[in-house]
């Protein structure tokens, strides 16, 4: 697997744990309004019902559409605590990426597997990306969804040094870096609010961008297909 990353770009501002800075729960949205209706309509539009649903790096609320019933919505988080609260999920397990990037779940065993506004933590984006290819079934959909918003000194260097558009570029590569992903497709929709007025805390509207790629269909073979 190609890395795309160099060692510096993968570094935090706080190298402790994640495990550590997650231990205690934190029952907030960690984006606005705006971008959580966004990210809810896009799911509606995306996602179908009856699906198998891997929600990463999640917390105590999914964004899924109350409207649909999914078959199975599996959760994966830093804190149990959060986890357990989120009503959408079947199940959940706690596990820190950074230090263990293997996904506990079954090959090509899930239809969707989404990321809220958390992979800039991913210190080993293309070996989580590969996992995320692994448990999508043929045909299964990833939508990693972000702001601009982030816990600065959790974030890694590659996320923190860049501008919004390079972190769409990012995302986009660590999907491009797993062969086997169709062409990304990005839904931007930038803030509409002036950064003077955002700084003062004022008319908040975050940024919404979401990057969504399918895991294609396996190419049938000629001899597969020549009759005998």
């Amino acid at each position: 697997m190609k890395a795309l990353l160099e060692s510096h770009q993968r570094t935090k501002l706080d190298p402790t744990s994640d495990s550590l800075f997650y231990e205690y729960p934190r029952f907030v949205t960690h984006v606005d309004d705006g971008f959580i209706q966004q990210l809810t309509d896009l799911y509606r539009d995306r996602l179908k019902p009856g699906m198998r649903i891997f929600d990463m790096m999640s917390s105590w609320i999914s964004h899924l559409p109350d409207d649909m019933d999914f078959e199975w919505v599996e959760g994966h988080g830093l804190n149990g605590e959060e986890l357990a609260k989120n009503p959408q999920l079947n199940h959940y397990f706690v596990q820190n990426l950074n230090e263990n990037d293997q996904l506990p779940l079954e090959d090509q065993s899930f239809d969707a597997v989404l990321n809220t506004v958390s992979v800039q933590y991913l210190q080993y984006p293309e070996a989580v990306f590969a996992e995320m290819y692994r448990i999508l079934k043929p045909g299964g959909i990833t939508i990693v969804s972000f702001s601009n918003r982030m816990f600065y000194q959790k974030a890694i260097a590659a996320w923190r040094d860049g501008t919004e558009a390079q972190r769409v570029h990012l995302v986009k590569q660590y999907f491009q870096s797993v062969p086997g992903f169709g062409t990304p497709e990005v839904i931007a929709q930038a803030s509409t609010v002036p950064v003077m007025l955002q700084m003062l805390g004022l008319g908040s509207s975050d940024p919404f961008y979401a990057v969504i790629a399918e895991r294609l269909e396996p190419l049938v073979s000629e001899s597969a297909t020549s009759p005998e």
